[in-house]
């Protein structure tokens, strides 16, 4: 293939990541260096029969004019990164000569916006990527090994919390766990206390969101996991079973193995989807008890005070973190692939 060709081919593609990607890319990092303007001052003076008193008010013509000749705002290089809606340095340092002890000082971290969306995003990621990927692993091998005459209906039963539309699927747990729903009630008996409630709870609040994050998104792991199962070789199965292997050790050493490429695979997408968790949080109306850096940028971008800056600021956090959690399974891809 000439290079004239090459490029005709490649050129649409090209000019659709420099609009869609590189150009919004280059506008929230310029974004995220600059600050809104603060709103221009002005004393006026008013003179009357008792005497002249001065008054401070904003004018609004200069305000406005400031913002339309610099819509960026003002530039403060990183000041947004080290702000207390932030990385917060000067707080963290307080925090950390002031703390009577660990506990004191986990208090004050959790009370920084931008800390505490971290931690709880960290924990969802951790949290339901390992579990999601073992319920499908062993939904795959429970469905690989059902009857033909079942197997249909198995894998209809198992792909529905996928099909199930996120906010109608989060609604209808949510409404499950309220204290008059079947879930919220069991609770209740369980605990033996009628006036639990896992909406008023924090840390139940937290498991209830990992457990709908391991239900809506295990079905991805099984369709991935029992296509990976057609391709186990049969010989190599009944080769370990003569060789006295029993059920547990032929999928430990045979079908893992053999699947290990797909593990890889549905982590490096598990954990980008957990790490831009929010449609569970609305869902569940949860943000007094948990909030994500997705529901975070959310937040800079509603009101009447739109905070670009702050939101352009997360955005880039958000992204140089799933950088660094995505590492070390592209480095496990790279050596994989050197060695294919």
């Amino acid at each position: 293939m000439n290079h004239r060709t090459f490029l005709t081919f490649v050129a649409p593609s090209l000019l659709a990541m420099l609009l869609l990607i590189v150009f919004p890319v280059i506008s929230v990092v310029l974004q995220s260096f600059h600050a809104q303007h603060e709103q221009v001052m002005e004393v006026v003076e008013t003179c009357g029969p008792f005497g002249c008193t001065q008054t401070t008010s904003v004018n609004q013509e200069q305000t406005l004019a400031l913002r339309e000749a610099q819509p960026l705002g003002r530039f403060v290089g990183f000041e947004n990164y080290t702000n207390r809606g932030h990385l917060a340095f000067s707080e963290m340092g307080e925090a950390w000569r002031t703390s009577t002890g660990w506990g004191d000082w986990w208090t004050k971290v959790m009370n920084l916006p931008f800390y505490s969306a971290i931690v709880f995003t960290l924990t969802f990621t951790f949290i339901v990527t390992p579990l999601t990927i073992v319920l499908g692993f062993a939904i795959a091998i429970a469905v690989n090994s059902a009857s033909r005459a079942i197997k249909g209906p198995l894998i209809f039963v198992s792909l529905l919390p996928f099909i199930i539309t996120p906010l109608v699927g989060s609604l209808v747990l949510f409404w499950m766990v309220d204290a008059r729903g079947v879930l919220g009630h069991a609770i209740q008996a369980l605990a033996g206390n009628p006036d639990l409630s896992v909406k008023a709870s924090t840390p139940m609040m937290w498991i209830m969101l990992m457990v709908y994050g391991i239900w809506h998104a295990a079905p991805f792991a099984f369709v991935v996991f029992y296509a990976g199962l057609q391709s186990v070789s049969q010989d190599a199965d009944e080769a370990a079973m003569i060789d006295g292997a029993n059920r547990w050790q032929r999928v430990r050493f045979v079908t893992i193995p053999h699947i290990m490429p797909l593990v890889t695979f549905v982590a490096l997408i598990q954990l980008m989807d957990n790490f831009r968790v929010f449609e569970p949080l609305i869902s569940f109306n949860a943000e007094a008890h948990a909030q994500s850096l997705s529901t975070y940028i959310f937040s800079d971008l509603g009101g009447e005070t739109r905070l670009l800056n702050s939101a352009a600021t997360t955005s880039l956090l958000t992204v140089l973190c799933v950088g660094i959690l995505l590492f070390p399974v592209l480095v496990r891809t790279w050596r994989d692939f050197k060695r294919a």
